[in-house]
């Protein structure tokens, strides 16, 4: 069987493969986001990095509850300077292997995000994330800037102000409508949304009755978040068609990042896979996907792409 290739557009590059390497996996190293790139990644995404270092939370901060994951690093980063450092010899890596560098960006506010931007772009990254889902600590109740379309437009265009680097808004799933902020960021200026965050959760430890990860609530990742990440995919792409979405949550194989193509996604970001399947995974989950597409009669990752959408 003749496998179709999976070359496809983001903004303008021509991907190898339509997998991405998400943010917050194994991007604090320029070693290991170019094993990435060779494992099979068409783009990779490093470590989201804020204003100044973070040490993190203390252990335990990760683990794997039987459906997906739970996890409350707790933003560890060595700050934006220090970042821009990392990203240019990421990059340098990373250029001959055809992998476009993602960076990835948090703060407290407005403002900072702009700043944080302005200092990670002299690193020339090809996209710069913008992950709004950190609290917003000038807010009163420290409410997600991914919580109203009014707090995400204004990082945006914070951040759009502060640099002419493409960027992509990073959206939470816990909102009441995902379409609506989606459509607020783009009018903002955001080139492209990545969808989605992680879902808020917790696990208790029966035995003690307490909850197991030291920060108490965490992010769930991995398969039981999938099936949330292809409906806030799906609304999005119908919000605002022509913005390309990084479709992100629960791809672990081939067929999941059918569906995530399938529900409107221009690529797809790959994270807890390789908690599961190590590095190799993008490999893996390339193989997989082109003989579901060879199977199914998809000749290119176009061809794939919003199927679901155009059959409703």
């Amino acid at each position: 069987m003749t496998l179709p290739p999976l070359t496809c557009d983001f903004l303008g590059w021509q991907l190898h493969s339509p997998l991405v390497l998400a943010s917050g996996i194994i991007g604090a190293s320029a070693s290991l986001m170019a094993r990435a790139a060779r494992a099979g990644a068409g783009m990779v995404t490093a470590k989201s990095c804020g204003p100044t270092p973070r040490a993190g939370h203390p252990n335990p901060v990760a683990l794997d509850w039987g459906g997906g994951l739970l996890n409350a690093i707790g933003l560890t980063n060595p700050g934006a300077q220090e970042e821009a450092l990392l990203l240019a010899e990421t990059k340098r890596r990373l250029a001959p292997l055809g992998a476009p560098l993602i960076a990835s960006i948090f703060a407290g506010t407005v403002e900072e995000f702009g700043q944080v931007a302005a200092i990670v772009a002299q690193a020339q990254p090809d996209l710069i994330e913008v992950n709004i889902s950190c609290p917003n600590v000038g807010d009163e109740f420290g409410t997600p800037f991914a919580g109203s379309p009014e707090s995400a437009a204004a990082v945006t265009a914070s951040v759009r102000q502060a640099t002419t680097i493409p960027i992509s808004v990073k959206l939470a799933p816990n909102v009441p409508d995902i379409a609506r902020i989606a459509r607020a960021v783009v009018a903002a200026g955001a080139d492209a949304i990545t969808a989605v965050n992680t879902m808020p959760g917790m696990v208790i430890d029966a035995a003690s009755g307490r909850p197991v990860l030291s920060n108490q609530v965490g992010g769930v990742s991995g398969p039981a978040l999938k099936p949330i990440a292809l409906r806030a995919v799906f609304e999005i792409a119908q919000a605002v068609p022509a913005t390309p979405i990084i479709g992100t949550g629960g791809v672990v194989t081939g067929q999941d990042a059918a569906e995530m193509l399938m529900a409107g996604a221009a690529v797809v970001g790959v994270g807890s896979a390789v908690w599961y399947r190590g590095v190799n995974a993008f490999g893996q989950i390339n193989v997989e996907l082109a003989a579901f597409m060879a199977g199914q009669g998809y000749p290119s990752v176009a061809a794939l792409r919003r199927a679901s959408i155009r059959r409703g």
